[in-house]
């Protein structure tokens, strides 16, 4: 996978680093990354922007369609272990995380890629406004028929 030196990013202040492929965890994912890692003392600053396309599955009528990626990275690193009361990640007060490195000498990029992917993703993956599940809602021999449902069609409401 693609890593990144702690000691490259301390050396330069600053280190840019290019990202242009497939998350394979994803179906069909390619992704392009523009990162900026910051030396900050104690932390490590990884900013950028994020594009590219994605095949999921819509939730309604679980035919395949392409999703577009199109969002930034801000991630905070500490490089030294955090108090150990913390666990691993420690919320700021801007709803940013600071990642506990605990020593470590890199930075694992395409883990840091996959994992804001992943959360880039829509809770409910729909392919389009004008999903219907897979049935035509003008032509009544494709809507879908409850039986159970008969009983409502004679109601009539008395005041």
């Amino acid at each position: 996978m693609c890593k990144v030196s702690i000691k490259d990013i301390e050396d330069e202040g600053i280190l840019e680093f290019d990202f242009d492929d497939d998350i394979k965890e994803l179906e069909n994912c390619h992704i392009s990354a523009e990162l900026e890692f910051r030396s900050m003392g104690d932390f490590i600053e990884a900013k950028g922007s994020v594009e590219g396309k994605v095949t999921l599955e819509c939730d309604r009528c679980l035919n395949k369609f392409e999703y577009d990626l199109d969002f930034d990275i801000d991630e905070t690193f500490a490089k030294k272990s955090l108090l150990d009361e913390y666990g691993s990640e420690l919320e700021l007060s801007n709803g940013q995380f600071v990642t506990d490195l605990d020593g470590a000498e890199e930075i694992d990029v395409y883990d840091l890629l996959y994992q804001s992917v992943i959360l880039a993703l829509p809770n409910k993956k729909v392919c389009g406004i004008n999903c219907n599940e897979g049935l035509f809602v003008s032509d009544e021999k494709y809507k879908p028929h409850d039986s159970r449902m008969d009983v409502f069609k004679n109601i009539r409401i008395e005041k």
